[in-house]
C-alpha cells in the first residue's frame, strides 16, 4: 500500500530507544493509512484502489509498505486517510480501555493522565460519552483548554494530583486512573483511586514503574493494577477489524473526535520523536510521506 499519512505514536520511541526489544535494523512505526497499489496471491479482502488503515505493523515510516492483509482494516466513505492514521491505534487503545480494561459506568469518576495528548485526549471523550466525570491531569494553561474541550470536567496539573482528586471527590476517590506517564505518576495515581479502583498502566513517557509493593494495593483500599497491550484486545483480524469498525463508528457519530497538532514530513521523523519527549505536543502527530 502505499502511505498517504502516518501516525507518531510513543510505542515508536520505546522502539527506538529499546525500552520495548526489537530486531535490528527495522523501520519504526505501527500505524497508517493509505492507498492498496498491489495485492498478493489469494488476498480477496482488498483490492487495488481501496483505502486502508493498520495500527500493529512495525514498518510504516515509509511512503509504501508490504502488510499482511490480515492486520489491514477497511476505512468506510467519508473518513479520510488522515483521520484514519489519526485514530485508528489510540483509538482503539482508548476503546479497550474504556469497554474492557475497566469498562466506564455513568455516574463514576475517573482520571486521565497526558489528558491533551493523543490517547489522552480520546480517552477523556470516551469516558465523558460514557457519562463519566472526568478529572485530566496536564502540564499547562493550553494544555487545559484542550481537555476541557474534549469533555474533562476538573482539570488538574500534576503536583500532588492524587490529593486533589480526594478534595474532589470529597474523600472517596476515583474508580479508574489511566497513567500513561509511569515512573514520576504512579504513586499519586494509586492515592486518587477509591476503594477497589483500578490503575490503567497504559504508557510510560517518564520510565517504567519501579517493583511494586503489593501491600500499596492491600493499604490503598483493594487496588488493582493492569498493564494491558493491543495485541491481546485484537489478538486476530476478525476482533481487529470489529473494533476498528466501532472507532470509525464513534468517529463518525462525533464521539471520538483526533486533533492533529502538526503534520511533518517523512524525513523530520525525529523531530517528531524530540516533540513528544519533551511533551511539547498536543493531540497527534502525523508523518506525511
Amino acid at each position: 500500500m502505499r502511505n498517504e499519512a502516518v501516525g507518531v505514536n510513543y510505542i515508536d520511541v520505546y522502539y527506538r530507544d529499546g525500552s520495548l526489544p526489537g530486531d535490528l535494523p527495522f523501520v519504526p512505526g505501527q500505524e497508517a493509512a493509505g492507498t492498496v497499489v498491489a495485492t498478493g496471491e489469494g488476498v480477496t479482502d482488498f483490492a487495488v484502489g481501496d483505502t486502508v488503515a493498520y495500527a500493529s505493523h512495525r514498518g510504516a515510516y515509509a511512503p509504501t509498505v508490504a502488510v499482511p492483509a490480515g492486520k489491514l482494516v477497511p476505512v468506510p466513505g467519508g473518513v479520510t486517510a488522515r483521520d484514519a492514521a489519526a485514530v485508528l491505534l489510540q483509538g482503539l487503545a482508548a476503546h479497550y480501555l474504556t469497554h474492557d480494561t475497566h469498562p466506564v459506568g455513568a455516574g463514576e469518576t475517573v482520571v486521565v493522565l497526558a489528558a491533551a495528548g493523543g490517547l489522552g485526549r480520546l480517552l477523556v471523550q470516551l469516558a465523558a460519552h460514557r457519562g463519566a466525570t472526568v478529572i485530566a491531569v496536564v502540564s499547562s494553561a493550553e494544555k487545559e483548554k484542550v481537555a476541557l474541550e474534549a469533555g474533562a470536567r476538573h482539570v488538574l496539573r500534576y503536583a500532588g494530583f492524587g490529593d486533589r482528586v480526594r478534595e474532589l471527590t470529597e474523600g472517596a476517590g476515583a474508580q479508574a486512573v489511566y497513567d500513561s506517564v509511569g515512573a514520576d505518576t504512579w504513586r499519586d495515581s494509586l492515592r486518587a483511586l477509591g476503594r477497589r479502583g483500578v490503575l490503567v498502566m497504559c504508557g510510560a513517557s517518564s520510565g517504567p514503574v519501579p517493583a511494586l509493593d503489593t501491600g500499596l494495593l492491600r493499604t490503598g483500599g483493594s487496588l488493582y493494577v493492569t498493564r494491558p497491550t493491543l495485541g491481546d484486545h485484537v489478538p486476530d483480524s476478525e476482533a481487529l477489524r470489529a473494533r476498528a469498525a466501532e472507532v470509525f463508528a464513534l468517529l463518525a457519530a462525533g464521539a471520538m473526535r483526533p486533533l492533529v497538532s502538526q503534520e511533518l514530513p517523512l524525513d523530520e521523523a525525529a523531530r517528531a520523536h524530540r516533540m513528544l519527549e519533551d511533551r511539547s505536543t498536543t493531540g497527534k502527530l502525523l508523518l506525511i510521506p
